[in-house]
């Protein structure tokens, strides 16, 4: 693992950030928590690499409120553009 900035996938949209920052400061410290609003997903960033790495063995196929946490590296945006699939007629 590269970084220490985490995705993590297959979250009930009842949690919150509090809950993910308390999760996942048995880890280690947490600089960050964005949960992506009504997608299930979000991201940790951890103050360090040892600490991420920590965290996602430890955390990856957690049970929090019924559903198995996915917890991986997060990879970085994408700088190339969207492609348009529309059709133009």
């Amino acid at each position: 693992m590269q970084g220490n900035k985490l995705y993590v996938g297959n979250l009930n949209y009842a949690v919150s950030n509090q809950e993910l920052t308390e999760l996942f400061s048995t880890c280690g410290q947490v600089e960050s928590v964005n949960l992506v609003e009504g997608k299930g997903f979000g991201f940790v960033e951890m103050a360090n690499q040892a600490d991420a790495e920590k965290a996602k063995e430890k955390l990856n196929g957690y049970m929090l409120k019924g559903r198995a946490l996915k917890v991986n590296e997060a990879k970085p945006k994408s700088d190339s553009p969207r492609k348009n699939f529309s059709r133009r007629y």
